[in-house]
Formats: structure tokens, C-alpha cells, sequence
């Protein structure tokens, strides 16, 4: 128990204060952010967009790029979606109808996992110019030599640009995109030493689950 206390509490030994201050925030508007979709509101997108700006800055400092790429893709569509949800709010002003994707929707979400996941290596392949400052002297170190963990993150960054665009659509089916893509970023986040952030998509996984249930329900009511 105290070794696995200590995994948890010693990245954060070397982080500064303002980092484990940023992350913790983050971490609580993403959670708020998803909170707001499973009930269909549109606040779900200023909190949204608060918490992925913290994250572009958290996840480049970690390497992520992929993640950092994913983040700001999820400002782009907070944005798109909180005007598209403006326009198609019920009668109470504060929730939207929902419904499945169509066949056609499906198609254009593997092209576009296909798409994001190439993009997601070859930023990778350009990893030692990034790391170096954006410095194309490094070129000549970039190579075609990815790790799991380069696959992973691309794997993920692609699930959730996926969700984050079905949801914009207001498709019920977004929530299959974010439970999986949750269930392999909480034990990635883990070995990153980004505890906190683990713990979020924990609770983000659970809201998922909800979301998925309630917005069915909002189907059959009809």
C-alpha cells in the first residue's frame, strides 16, 4: 500500500507548484465540462474550453503530442459545437435533442480516425525538432521509430476527435468514442506519473457510462 502511495505522490515531487495548481484545475473543468453533456447543457463548452487550454500547455510539457493536438482540436469544436447547440436548444433554453448516427456519419468518423492517427505519427516523427525548440537543425535525427506509447496516444487522440465531433452532432453514439478512449487514457495517464489527470478520466468514465444511459432514454421518450 505505502509503494503504491509513494507511485502516486513522488512525480509530484518534481513538478512545480503551478503545474500540480493547473492540472488539478483542468482536471475539475474537464470533469464539470462532461458533467454538463450527460445533462445535455450547453455549458459543457466554456468549461470545456477552459479546461483543454490548461491541458495543451500540461500535455506538451509530458510529450503528449498527440494529446496536445487532441486538446486543441477540442477547443476548435468547443466552439463550433456551442454555436451549433445555440441554434438548437428546446424550449427551456438549456438542453438540445439528440440522435444515432447515421451510416454516412460512421463513415466520415473512420476517416477521420484514420486521418487524425497518421497526423499523430508524423508529428511524432518530427519529435526531435519539437523537443528541441522547433530547432529543423534536428532534422536529420527524425526517423520512422515510434514507441507503444506513441500508438497509444494516437489511437486515443483519434477516438476522442471522433467523440468530441459526433457530440458537437449531437449523436448519442459519441459516448462509445469517450468510454473507450477513457478506458486506455487512465492507466496511460497512470504511467505518465499524471495522477490526477488519471483520476479524471476515472470520473469521466463513469459520466460516459451515465451520459450513454440517460441520452438513450432521451430517445425512447420520444
Amino acid at each position: 500500500m505505502n509503494d503504491f502511495i509513494d507511485y502516486i505522490i513522488s512525480p509530484y515531487q518534481t513538478y512545480s507548484a503551478l503545474n500540480i495548481i493547473l492540472e488539478t484545475v483542468a482536471t475539475l473543468f474537464g470533469i464539470i465540462s462532461v458533467y454538463y453533456t450527460y445533462k445535455r447543457n450547453i455549458l459543457v463548452y466554456p468549461t470545456t474550453i477552459i479546461s483543454t487550454f490548461i491541458f495543451i500547455y500540461l500535455f506538451f510539457n509530458w510529450g503528449l503530442y498527440g494529446e496536445t493536438i487532441i486538446n486543441v482540436y477540442y477547443t476548435s469544436m468547443a466552439v463550433y459545437g456551442w454555436l451549433l447547440w445555440q441554434k438548437n436548444l428546446e424550449e427551456d433554453h438549456k438542453h438540445v435533442e439528440v440522435s444515432w448516427a447515421s451510416k454516412k456519419e460512421y463513415f466520415y468518423g473512420a476517416i477521420l480516425f484514420i486521418l487524425s492517427f497518421l497526423f499523430i505519427l508524423t508529428i511524432y516523427y518530427f519529435r526531435p525538432v519539437i523537443q528541441n525548440g522547433f530547432d529543423f537543425g534536428f532534422i536529420t535525427q527524425c526517423k520512422l521509430h515510434y514507441t507503444k506509447i506513441d500508438f497509444i496516444d494516437a489511437s486515443t487522440t483519434a477516438l476522442f476527435l471522433i467523440g468530441m465531433w459526433l457530440m458537437a452532432r449531437r449523436k448519442i453514439d459519441n459516448w462509445f468514442f469517450w468510454i473507450i478512449g477513457d478506458l486506455i487514457m487512465i492507466p496511460l495517464m497512470m504511467y505518465k506519473g499524471a495522477v490526477i489527470t488519471s483520476f479524471q478520466y476515472l470520473v469521466l468514465l463513469g459520466i460516459s457510462i451515465l451520459g450513454l444511459i440517460e441520452w438513450k432514454k432521451k430517445i425512447l421518450q420520444k
